[in-house]
């Protein structure tokens, strides 16, 4: 993911993601009047609750602009990475809109089979639906292609809504034709199926947003060219616990361990960190905090740490092994191990690592963290 980080960026993105809104609201506006006119003429159940969802639209694009507006506000001493984040709660709202809409057109579709109305579909009325089909998927669209340049999730989740949309009117247009080929009344069962249409893409448009805020995983592809950057500086041996966290579509912060030659001076690490921190936040936007683990490169210490590999070969649910230290004036040796979330027993895994090196190598301590697998 690449972040917009400089001022004049955030600010276009602000921009633009407004002005997308404000047409959305225009445009959703003009479908809510003409699809409840044609409804309320017709008395269709399912072109009125096609203009209900065109109604949630705009109000979720409502929602959109103030939830762009709050989260684009300047850090302060409470929120000291931002409000980036009231975007995804922003979606979350949009969501809450869509499910609510999906329910209440649930119940109005429900009533209908009970209790079936006579319809009465026009010409007009089909061509009004027809070009609502059209315009709402290239609306849909072109909203969802901006929402993804520009990385906004609730301009991606209105467009990918709208583009639902449209497929509903479609079904709506269809329901029209066979009213006026065959005097089929199928408005109730379409309006069902219509309501589990809309209640799904709000369920997926929460969980979405709920998954950004808890926290997922970063994308492969970022983590591996964030490392493949750091491991070419040639004072870095190995890098680990690479860690990110998102505050916004604007706001990434992260960590990251390098382990370099023991023997490297404090002046040499100040320039070396200083200048992989400076790199990543050119290239990626995001404000990167480095760690240093010390690494023996004599011939006893590779000896020791080829041992503990060949051990560590024996455990599938290692992953990684990293900060391998020997510190030969106490006689202790600090290593990390990244186990799989899949392991249940990963305390008992290290137990038993630690007494095999023990067998051969009985003069040292070994002080042992086990990592979690945050990221690839």
């Amino acid at each position: 993911m690449v972040q917009l980080s400089r001022f004049g960026d955030i600010m276009n993105r602000e921009r633009v993601i407004i002005k997308t809104s404000f047409i959305g609201i225009i445009f959703n506006i003009i479908l809510v009047i003409f699809k409840l006119i044609v409804g309320i003429l017709s008395n269709s159940i399912a072109i009125i609750l096609d203009a209900v969802n065109n109604l949630t639209d705009a109000i979720s694009e409502v929602a959109t602009i103030i939830g762009t507006k709050l989260a684009n506000k300047s850090p302060d001493r409470k929120h000291p990475f931002g409000h980036g984040r009231i975007e995804y709660f922003t979606s979350i709202i949009i969501a809450t809109f869509i499910i609510i809409a999906g329910i209440l057109a649930m119940k109005e579709s429900i009533t209908k089979i009970i209790v079936p109305d006579s319809v009465d579909y026009s010409v007009l009325s089909l061509i009004v639906i027809g070009v609502a089909v059209i315009s709402k998927f290239i609306f849909g669209k072109l909203v969802k292609k901006v929402g993804i340049k520009i990385e906004s999730h609730s301009l991606i989740a209105v467009g990918v809504d709208a583009l639902m949309d449209s497929v509903l009117s479609l079904t709506t247009l269809i329901a029209g034709i066979l009213n006026i080929l065959f005097n089929l009344n199928i408005e109730g069962y379409l309006g069902v199926a219509i309501s589990l249409f809309i209640i799904k893409s709000g369920i997926s448009i929460f969980k979405s947003a709920m998954d950004i805020m808890i926290g997922m995983r970063f994308d492969k592809t970022l983590t591996d060219k964030i490392k493949k950057e750091i491991i070419s500086y040639k004072e870095v041996l190995n890098v680990c616990d690479l860690s990110l966290h998102n505050y916004g579509p604007n706001k990434t912060v992260g960590t990251v361990h390098i382990e370099i030659d023991c023997d490297t001076v404090a002046s040499k690490i100040h320039t070396l960190t200083r200048s992989i921190s400076a790199s990543i936040y050119d290239k990626y936007g995001i404000f990167m905090t480095i760690g240093i683990y010390a690494s023996n490169t004599d011939g006893k210490s590779k000896e020791i740490k080829g041992y503990l590999n060949k051990i560590l070969k024996e455990y599938d649910y290692i992953k990684q092994l990293h900060g391998f230290y020997i510190d030969y004036d106490t006689n202790n040796i600090y290593f990390d191990l990244i186990i799989d979330f899949g392991c249940n027993n990963k305390v008992d895994i290290k137990d038993i690592i630690i007494s095999k090196m023990k067998l051969k190598y009985s003069s040292f301590n070994y002080n042992v963290i086990i990592d979690d697998d945050i990221s690839d």
